[in-house]
């Protein structure tokens, strides 16, 4: 990596939880000169406009989250033990979020729904990137013997997805994951009915 990708990654990497935090609109570019200790030409030099600075952001940070969750879920063999690693992670989160400012789907869809189609298009796609994850771990778990054939993998995974989503947005407005613990239960609740 040259001098110049390097000074763009460190641009993306310090921007990115200033923007998970702050949002698109709430960010300025004083921000990211503040967190960069760069002078103004040092990130016009690497980026063209703000949007552009947003764009790779998201990026990173969808990169990361998908990191994230395979790192997860890494160390369990089987479809039920990687989806309690998960509702573990849950459980604690956003305090093992590697970046900080809550869930950028939330963050940053909310504010590009009727902004930015752009930055929207990348989290749908982060979106269903997460539910197809849900809909394989269930799959690989009917395939081998772990859970019923009937259990509908893409419906249970937008469900999960869903419940898990909004159990963060209502846990992070009232300062405690009381909703999360039993969003959690129930999808415990749903995975032990479809058990073999």
């Amino acid at each position: 990596m040259g001098k110049a990708e390097k000074t763009r990654q460190f641009i993306i990497e310090k921007a990115a939880p200033i923007f998970n935090k702050k949002g698109v609109a709430g960010t300025s570019i004083s921000d990211i000169l503040k967190v960069t200790r760069l002078a103004k030409g040092g990130v016009y030099g690497n980026f063209s406009s703000k949007e552009e600075i947003v764009m790779e952001v998201f990026d990173y940070i969808a990169e990361e989250e998908k990191l994230n969750l395979r790192q997860v879920t890494a160390t369990a063999n089987t479809s039920a033990g990687k989806f309690e690693a998960l509702f573990e992670y849950y459980t604690r989160f956003p305090a093992e979020q590697k970046i900080a400012g809550g869930c950028p789907m939330l963050n940053f869809g909310v504010e590009a729904d009727d902004t930015n189609p752009g930055l929207k298009k990348k989290v749908s796609e982060l979106v269903l990137y997460y539910q197809s994850r849900i809909a394989k771990m269930v799959q690989y778990g009917k395939e081998h013997g772990e859970f019923k054939k009937d259990w509908d993998e893409r419906k249970f995974a937008i469900r999960m997805f869903t419940m898990l989503e909004g159990a963060i947005l209502v846990s992070s407005v009232l300062g405690h994951n009381k909703q999360m613990l039993v969003v959690l239960e129930a999808l415990r609740e749903e995975i032990r009915h479809h058990s073999l």
